[in-house]
């Protein structure tokens, strides 16, 4: 398989966090030993192919800081409802895998969207469809098409709101117009 070549400024993400992971596995953040992390670094970014992540170039933290609040909202009151569900119906909750196409088609947002969900109790991705951005959801206490559609709306929200914060202009653009029309 040949390989688009990219650029260092590109890759060089990659190679920063390759370099962390070594160090944090070592338990060793030494020059000597950090530096032998980059050589195996650039080594297995130049060896294997590894598709680059493509950033928007963008992160709004006024828009991340309120977003991070209302997901740790959502952890909390999912557990309470996760508690709820175990203690008073048990056995009996009815429990479904949900079909959420999503609008982005970048790797980078499509990954967020699928951690951000299955961080949140009682929902977890078990498939994603990468050529049309498509998260397979697990959902507890789906019953029905209408709880059904409640959770494709609560991953297509946590989507807009990544989104908001980390994605292209074009992607804020067309949610910006979804929501107008």
């Amino acid at each position: 398989m040949t390989r688009k070549r990219i650029s260092l400024r590109q890759e060089l993400p990659l190679l920063v966090w390759l370099v962390i992971v070594w160090g944090a596995l070592w338990q060793d953040f030494s020059a000597g030993n950090l530096l032998f992390g980059a050589l195996i670094a650039v080594f297995v970014a130049r060896l294997f192919y590894l598709p680059p992540v493509e950033l928007g170039g963008r992160f709004n933290v006024l828009r991340a800081v309120p977003f991070g609040l209302v997901f740790l909202g959502k952890v909390v009151a999912a557990s309470f409802q996760l508690l709820y569900l175990a203690v008073v119906r048990g056995p009996r909750v009815v429990s479904a895998i949900v079909a959420v196409p999503l609008r982005s088609h970048s790797d980078l947002l499509v990954t967020a969207t699928g951690h951000v969900i299955s961080l949140i109790p009682g929902s977890l991705v078990v498939e994603v469809d990468r050529g049309t951005s498509t998260l397979y959801i697990h959902g507890i206490n789906v019953r029905d098409a209408e709880d059904a559609a409640r959770l494709r709306k609560e991953v297509r929200d946590t989507e807009a709101g990544l989104i908001r914060i980390m994605g292209s202009p074009e992607e804020v653009s067309a949610l910006k117009q979804e929501a107008a029309a």
